[in-house]
């Protein structure tokens, strides 16, 4: 695992954040530096999945990056005709899946398509959608359409994992909130400099909103039962049922 080390040095320019070859290359290292338990979160993801994951359905990884949930979905699926359909906007980030399955071949058929969340998504048969840290960077304009497309391709009684940033309804807890993240961060080995750079990077990239907003975001387009599984400070995973 190449360690992520994209923002050490000092900027003259900060660019927006994006999801090219820099940080392909180094992206497994920075969720497993970035986001707190991501390991506990992805066991969480696969036991869930596996609930609802039903003989010939389809489960989606929306915005699969570098394969890492897929791998997760395959090892704890057990019906073996689920077909696992990765889709990301980064071609970069899907040939690193491929060499990742080429390591380790996947169980379970599978299926990486390289297209951007907010056109054209296409779903059918699915018993499972994960976004896992991927709703978060659909522009807010798009947001109420992907859902209702991904309401329409679900089955009934199938469900959506959704884990996102989020923003605390209180600004002061919020403000604590992400210092304590800022704080897990730096436990982690990242500099203050890395936090601030990475930050402004993403100020204009990830828009994150209130886990209420979300609540009510899914229950609009099509979504008739959801709860959360997950919440660390500004962190939060939810299951919604259709």
């Amino acid at each position: 695992m190449n360690r992520d080390e994209n923002f050490k040095k000092p900027k003259a320019l900060i660019e927006d954040f994006n999801f090219g070859a820099e940080t392909a290359r180094v992206f497994d290292d920075m969720l497993d530096r970035s986001v707190p338990f991501y390991g506990e979160i992805q066991r969480m993801i696969g036991e869930l999945a596996a609930d609802f994951a039903t003989p010939g359905s389809q489960v989606y990884d929306l915005g699969c990056s570098t394969g890492t949930t897929l791998m997760e979905l395959d090892r704890t699926i057990p019906a073996a005709d689920v077909r696992l359909i990765g889709i990301d906007s980064s071609e970069e980030m899907l040939e690193v899946a491929r060499r990742k399955f080429e390591t380790a071949p996947m169980l379970h058929p599978t299926e990486l398509i390289c297209r951007n969340l907010e056109h054209n998504l296409e779903l059918s048969r699915a018993s499972v959608v994960v976004m896992n840290l991927t709703l978060q960077f659909v522009r807010p304009l798009y947001r109420d359409r992907l859902i209702q497309t991904i309401a329409q391709g679900t089955q009934k009684r199938g469900c959506l994992l959704l884990v996102e940033k989020v923003l605390g309804q209180n600004s002061t807890l919020n403000r604590l909130f992400i210092k304590h993240y800022y704080e897990f961060k730096k436990r982690n080995g990242y500099s203050d400099m890395e936090i601030a750079q990475k930050r402004e990077a993403l100020e204009n990239v990830l828009i994150p909103y209130h886990h209420e907003e979300n609540r009510e975001l899914l229950q609009r387009n099509g979504f008739r039962a959801c709860d959360v599984f997950f919440r660390w400070y500004n962190f939060c995973g939810m299951i919604a049922v259709k």
